[in-house]
C-alpha cells in the first residue's frame, strides 16, 4: 500500500490467542486441580459418616449403661451382649463385666460393633455398689 507520500507503509500483523501446547497445559493443570478437589471432598464425606457412626455408638453404650445404673442392680462377673438400633442403624453392643480391687465396684466396658462387625466404640465405666 503506498500513501500519497510514496513510502510503504507495513502493518505488523499481532500474534493473538494461545498455542495449543499452552491449552493443553492449561487444562492438565485444571483436571489435576479438580482431581485433588473430589479426592478432599470424599474424605469430607467420609469422615462425616464414620463421625454419625460412631456418635450412635456411644448413644447406644450410654443408653444401656443409664438402664444398668438405674436398674441399681450390682452386676454379676461375666460377658453379656445387648442390641441397639439408633436412627435406623443396628447395633450389637457387649458388657464385659470384670472385678476391680474394691469389692463394692464393678468395671464395666462396653464394646459396641456396627452390622458388619466392626468394633465402633469401646466405652469404660465402673458402676458401685447400691
Amino acid at each position: 500500500m503506498k500513501p500519497a507520500g510514496g513510502r510503504l507503509l507495513h502493518r505488523k500483523q499481532a500474534e493473538h490467542g494461545f498455542t495449543l501446547i499452552e491449552v493443553l497445559v492449561a487444562l492438565v493443570i485444571v483436571a489435576i486441580t479438580l482431581g485433588a478437589g473430589i479426592k478432599a471432598a470424599g474424605a469430607l464425606l467420609s469422615n462425616a459418616q464414620r463421625l454419625t457412626e460412631v456418635s450412635e455408638a456411644q448413644w447406644c453404650a450410654d443408653n444401656e449403661l443409664t438402664e444398668l445404673k438405674l436398674a441399681k442392680a450390682y452386676p454379676g462377673i461375666g460377658e453379656s451382649t445387648f442390641n441397639c438400633e439408633q436412627l435406623g442403624r443396628s447395633y450389637v453392643g457387649t458388657f464385659q463385666i470384670s472385678a476391680t480391687p474394691n469389692p463394692n465396684f464393678r468395671r464395666i466396658e462396653a464394646r459396641i460393633a456396627n452390622e458388619s462387625g466392626e468394633t465402633m466404640l469401646t466405652l469404660s465405666t465402673i458402676l458401685p455398689r447400691y
